[in-house]
């Protein structure tokens, strides 16, 4: 039975990805003789941008109902149809988090360092950024929360996938990044308690505190950061840059769901938004998208070593100065993409026109 990809697209220049990720994907696929269905959702959502775009507050608020409802219930349909992954262009960041904490989102990034391995288990299930709002005149108060049983569920995971990654060296250390000052010595106890249930040592930080220890220390050889969005959020984009470094215009990331509604349902990303700026110019990076194509079809399709055959002609489009204006070329997002295309080979076989692989090395 061929494999099914859900695919969810955001407005700005979500349609304009999804074309680069359903063409990259079918070219992938192809390569490996394999047919990989695509299933769409039938709603563009919105992004903050097209939302504002003459709505007043209380439209603005339905639209955002409307749209995390509508993306809920794709994502339990696919999963209940056993879809693998779906991969989502940006959408408006208030539907997108009602929708995490109603299916108990983590985001995961694997940053590699020339001395370490960082992962980075973002918990987007619980805290600031989701919740609820509500209005009085010249007022609006959120109201959300933590609880054990989604720290407990974010923890798990984040030790799962830790002994996954590094199945024989170990954890070298955990580091949790929450503003826990402000939690009456709640999340506290809670960390403790899961601690010593997977056995393993947690260290529970204020973001400060991480951030003071990664600038003089760096992080250690195989070290996790479990994070609350209120730093994760900011500091993606740094531990990139500094630790890993890479571009969140370059970067896709992973989000695993934990409710039992969608267990095992991963969606994928782009780390950049949805450059509403850009919109018809043709001009939108395609890298993120590109890997995150690769990365959907090599763990979910079956295309072993699909994601070193992109990286192989990312590589090649480099050496021939081929790349979006950000990038410091002069294509355009279609043909940096067709470029790609042309130089893409299955895996174990030389990207042509790559001068930097010789002939029969």
């Amino acid at each position: 039975m061929e494999p099914v990809i859900g695919l969810a697209v955001g407005r700005g220049t979500g349609p304009e990805l999804a074309t680069v990720f359903e063409r990259v994907l079918t070219r992938v696929a192809d390569g490996y003789s394999v047919e990989i269905n695509v299933t769409r959702s039938k709603r563009v959502y919105h992004s903050y941008s097209s939302l504002k775009a003459g709505a007043e507050i209380e439209r603005i608020r339905e639209l955002t109902g409307e749209d995390a409802d509508h993306y809920a219930e794709f994502c339990r349909t696919r999963a209940a149809l056993g879809v693998p992954a779906i991969f989502r262009t940006a959408i408006n960041a208030q539907s997108l988090y009602l929708v995490r904490q109603r299916l108990q989102a983590v985001k995961v990034d694997a940053i590699a360092t020339p001395e370490a391995s960082l992962l980075l288990v973002r918990d987007e299930a619980q805290g600031f950024y989701t919740g609820e709002n509500s209005h009085a005149p010249g007022t609006l108060i959120r109201t959300m929360a933590f609880s054990r049983e989604i720290t407990e569920k974010v923890i798990a995971f984040a030790v799962r996938r830790a002994r996954r990654q590094w199945p024989d060296g170990g954890i070298d250390q955990i580091v949790m990044a929450y503003k826990f000052h402000l939690l009456d010595g709640a999340l506290d106890e809670w960390v403790a308690e899961s601690a010593a249930r997977h056995g393993v040592e947690i260290r529970l930080f204020q973001p400060d505190t991480v951030n003071r220890n990664l600038i003089e220390h760096g992080p250690r050889p195989r070290t996790v950061i479990i994070a609350g969005n209120e730093w994760a959020d900011i500091m993606h984009v740094v531990l990139l840059d500094r630790f890993g470094a890479e571009r969140q215009e370059n970067r896709c990331t992973e989000n695993v769901y934990l409710h039992p509604d969608v267990a095992g349902l991963v969606e994928y990303q782009t780390v950049h938004g949805s450059a509403d700026d850009l919109t018809g110019t043709d001009t939108v990076n395609p890298v993120a998208t590109v890997r995150a194509a690769a990365m959907i079809a090599e763990r979910h399709a079956g295309c072993a070593g699909a994601v070193r055959m992109v990286e192989r002609g990312l590589e090649s489009l480099g050496h021939q100065g081929i790349g979006t204006p950000d990038l410091g070329g002069r294509h355009s997002t279609t043909a940096m993409v067709d470029a790609l295309l042309d130089v893409l080979e299955p895996a174990g076989q030389p990207a042509v026109n790559d001068p930097g692989l010789k002939a029969g090395a």
